[in-house]
């Protein structure tokens, strides 16, 4: 699985029922056609994750169709998880 492009938005909540910040990333993702998780027409991952202190974690995730933006009952194996959070911790320490 390799991110081809990213978006980064930190999501505000007016409320402050939430503690510390949260972002949201939508990853264009560019799988191998023989991955369970290939999809024709490609695939995004929205992510949130969570931050408070210095404290980061992947908070939830979404697969999405891009031909048609349904969303997709996958799940991240481990590494994968991992290599996300890592991702989204480098793109949050420098505000890109």
């Amino acid at each position: 699985m390799d991110i081809l492009a990213y978006t980064m938005e930190e999501i505000l909540d007016p409320t402050n029922i939430i503690e510390g910040e949260r972002f949201e990333f939508l990853l264009d993702i560019e799988v191998d056609e023989d991955d369970e998780l290939y999809t024709e027409g490609g695939l995004e991952i929205r992510a949130i994750i969570a931050k408070k202190d210095s404290e980061i974690s992947l908070a939830n995730y979404f697969f999405i169709a891009k031909a048609n933006e349904k969303l997709l009952d996958f799940a991240l194996e481990d590494d994968e998880e991992e290599m996300i959070l890592t991702f989204c911790k480098e793109h949050i320490a420098t505000g890109e």
